[in-house]
């Protein structure tokens, strides 16, 4: 079975765009990088049920968020001055796209048009303290996407806040709840078990997953573990990068950029618990992002300064990962997505 990844890239070397390539799963390689697209860093993409692509995109001084039809023809960019942003994610039932604007501290809602182009719908900034980590100079946005029930979670690196928001129909923004994590986290991604009542938030400044108890009455998170992704003697530098959940809950994937691996956790009571089985070497440098594929047999990951891919197959019940191809070429890849 052939399955297409589309991947995100910066351009600031060798990449021009937005690139595809092909998962075979009969002789278990990647094949058939195309560049679909040409685009300034689209960093991060999400695509909705109608095969519409909206991606990170900058325009001369000015950042936001770019449209693409299923073919991959330009519709529009939504931009304002200053950088672009840093993550994107479709809203189906409200037809919205949420962007994190990292530089900024900013938070975008854009509504998704008639013939899905975007139109921009809300937006805001945080202003709480900031951590004591050098990184933490001011709010840092990287992460905005739905819960389980339909509200919107919004990581802030810089804040080391998880912030939790109603929104309307509309597209208007309503703060409900805030998780204060530990100084120096910096809060980066977030991840729900399948149960929807637990969340794991990797912090990118000291390469933790830490478990949460989501309450769906008032958008609330509770800590439950801790935990380290790297080695008790790696004492080099590392930050904490993608995290992935296994449909069925039993294991939790995140990615270190600096030691260069993927670390496999096995999840415990319900998920409330997690323990490391496995940390795997990402064979190249920088591994910002991986995906598992919609069957969850394959595991594919970007490394971003060594412009390389690496496949892995998933062993569905120990959960450990065994490489099958690396050197894939992939020009400073930092985005992968499995066509679903």
């Amino acid at each position: 079975m052939l399955k297409k990844i589309f991947l995100g890239t910066y351009t600031r070397r060798e990449s021009k765009g937005i690139y595809s390539i092909v998962l075979d799963t009969e002789k278990e390689t990647l094949e058939q990088l195309e560049l679909l697209t040409e685009e300034n860093s689209p960093t991060y993409l999400a695509r909705s049920e109608s095969k519409y692509t909206y991606t990170v995109t900058s325009v001369e001084d000015k950042g936001g968020c770019g449209a693409y039809d299923p073919e991959f023809t330009f519709l529009n960019a939504v931009t304002e001055e200053g950088a672009p942003l840093c993550y994107v994610a479709v809203d189906e039932p409200r037809k919205l796209v949420y962007g994190a604007n990292y530089h900024k501290g900013e938070v975008n809602v854009y509504r998704i048009l008639a013939d899905g182009s975007l139109a921009a719908s809300d937006a805001l900034y945080h202003d709480e303290p900031t951590g004591s980590h050098e990184n933490q100079d001011s709010a840092h946005v990287h992460y905005t996407d739905l819960t389980p029930d339909g509200r919107l979670a919004v990581c802030d690196l810089g804040t080391d806040r998880l912030y939790t928001y109603d929104v309307s129909i509309e597209g208007k923004l309503t703060e409900v709840s805030v998780y204060v994590a530990e100084d120096k986290t910096g809060p980066r991604h977030l991840a729900f078990h399948p149960n929807q009542q637990i969340a794991y938030l990797f912090g990118e400044l000291d390469s933790s997953i830490t478990v949460l108890r989501y309450n769906k009455e008032d958008g609330s998170f509770t800590p439950l573990q801790k935990i380290s992704t790297l080695p008790e003697d790696f004492h080099e530098f590392n930050s904490g990068a993608a995290i992935r959940v296994s449909n069925d809950g039993r294991f939790v994937y995140g990615s270190n950029r600096g030691h260069n691996s993927i670390a496999v956790f096995q999840t415990e009571n319900n998920g409330e618990e997690l323990s490391l089985i496995q940390r795997v070497s990402s064979e190249g440098d920088f591994p910002r992002d991986f995906a598992l594929d919609p069957t969850n047999q394959y595991l594919v990951c970007a490394n971003q300064n060594s412009d390389n891919l690496t496949l892995y197959r998933r062993d569905s019940e120990s959960g450990k990962l065994t490489m099958i191809q690396k050197d894939v070429y992939a020009p400073e890849c930092v985005c992968v997505l499995f066509e679903k």
